[in-house]
């Protein structure tokens, strides 16, 4: 699929209690285009993750969005590696891409935030891991911060 026949959706609805609004319908892809993917829900509120896995997997903190109902196309190129007991991370096998992460067995996808080709409609809302964050970098903002016990106990996952 050309980069012009790609024309992001940009619906927004508002859910009453969310910290963020839920975009609708939005598109993204690796960085061949091997892979793209359409979320029907995104949740406009990322959240930074400082966690040794999420920056060796990308190289730097991986700030990404919670997604439902995601339909991937090229997922003959679509590898899923198991990282924790718990987790798993998506990528595309021809160029490299990571595209997302997800708890194991489940639906519900954590898009990296450079995957999206609309990603001005997202916004840090969050940083997780902030125990394991190098003191290389810092974000602006005040945004709320959780420890990676804090996090994993909110997600209901038991380490």
């Amino acid at each position: 699929m050309s980069e012009e026949s790609k024309e992001p959706a940009t619906g927004v609805e508002h859910e009453v209690g969310h910290e963020a609004d839920v975009l609708v319908n939005q598109t993204g892809r690796c960085l061949c285009g091997a892979i793209s993917f359409t979320a029907k829900q995104v949740d406009s509120g990322m959240h930074a993750c400082h966690c040794s896995n999420c920056r060796r997997w990308t190289g730097g903190p991986a700030i990404a969005a919670n997604a439902s109902d995601v339909v991937f196309e090229g997922a003959a190129y679509l590898s899923v590696y198991q990282s924790s007991d718990w987790g798993e991370r998506g990528f595309c096998r021809k160029c490299g891409s990571s595209l997302f992460f997800r708890l194991q067995g489940s639906n519900g996808y954590i898009l990296n935030h450079g995957s999206f080709d609309n990603p001005d409609l997202l916004k840090i809302v969050g940083e997780i891991y902030i125990d394991e964050k190098p003191s290389s970098y810092d974000f602006q903002g005040d945004q709320p911060k959780q420890t990676g016990e804090e996090f994993l106990a909110s997600m209901g996952v038991s380490t």
